[in-house]
């Protein structure tokens, strides 16, 4: 049986992830060039053969929103150029937080986004850590929805967490920090946060025991790191030994930086899904591009991906 050829291309923000994805994977980055016309518009080019290739383009879609606009184009020109099977390789999945309509006339962003990958030709979508695992049902296309477990736990499991205390910084993420109690087997912690408007925290409050312990929050994502700035705070108050915190998605923008410079956080343990602005001694970052390989390669072998997810 003939195997089609796999051909890797990059978007322009995600570049320095994708060539160590394609080191992993041992096949070079694609030719492609974005032509930019003198008021910005985009038109990428891809100068070398992907008919009847297996393509897969990489690209996270955080602000602006160029990414995602470019990584579409990348796909229409694949979609008109013939390509067998078009993935998108979306390792940080922008406007996920948007999944639902909890107020009067407001939007579903994801939902829409999901629309237009499929709409622009997209055959799959491979992604880490949604906002929410039901953003899988928007699609009607097949979703690898990749876990920073397979990145974070082997982290963890040589740092000594006798004392450790898993902690989720709000009440939604309270799955995804019972997983890493119940894996190390450790006491679980949640902080109930109340939000007047969205990055302001107004109030929050502890639910458990957390005194003389080592607490580790979980998280997906930090945007401003307001709830896990706080939530160090409050947990160092009620008697916590150290504070530190996981969590996928580096967004980080607006006073985040500072924040978490003038924290009690001792360290946030974070991926390249994002690239950081600046460097700051607290942030510890860990690479998702051996995941992101092993799941391409395994993807265009047919092969099960279930060996990707932490038990």
């Amino acid at each position: 049986m003939k195997i089609e050829e796999v051909k890797l291309f990059t978007g322009t923000e995600s570049k320095y992830l994708a060539e160590k994805i394609s080191d992993y994977y041992n096949e070079p980055l694609g030719n492609l060039r974005l032509q930019r016309f003198s008021d910005g518009e985009m038109s990428p080019v891809i100068e070398e053969s992907v008919r009847g290739s297996y393509v897969f383009f990489i690209q996270s879609t955080f602000a602006p929103s160029d990414n995602l606009w470019e990584l579409l184009l990348m796909i229409d020109a694949a979609r008109r150029a013939s390509a067998k099977y078009i993935t998108a390789v979306i390792p940080y999945f922008g406007y996920a937080r948007q999944d639902r309509k909890d107020k009067p006339r407001v939007c579903i962003a994801a939902k829409l986004k999901a629309n237009v990958l499929q709409a622009a030709g997209a055959n799959r979508v491979m992604t880490l850590d949604f906002h929410s695992d039901q953003l899988q049902g928007f699609f009607d296309i097949p979703v690898d929805h990749l876990k920073s477990d397979f990145i974070f736990m082997p982290y963890l499991k040589k740092r000594n967490l006798t004392n450790a205390v898993f902690a989720s910084p709000d009440v939604g993420g309270v799955k995804r920090a019972r997983k890493y109690a119940k894996y190390f087997e450790k006491p679980l912690v949640i902080c109930d946060k109340y939000r007047k408007r969205a990055n302001e925290v107004a109030e929050m409050t502890v639910i458990g025991e957390v005194e003389g312990k080592d607490v580790i929050l979980v998280d997906d994502l930090a945007d401003t790191a307001g709830t896990l700035c706080k939530a160090a705070k409050m947990l160092k108050d009620k008697g916590a030994s150290s504070v530190r915190a996981i969590c996928t998605h580096p967004v980080l923008s607006g006073n985040a930086y500072e924040n978490i410079a003038n924290s009690e956080l001792e360290e946030l343990i974070t991926t390249d899904t994002i690239p950081l602005k600046k460097e700051l001694d607290k942030i510890k970052v860990l690479s998702t591009a051996k995941l992101f390989a092993r799941a391409i390669r395994n993807t265009h072998d047919n092969k099960s991906l279930s060996q990707l997810f932490w038990e």
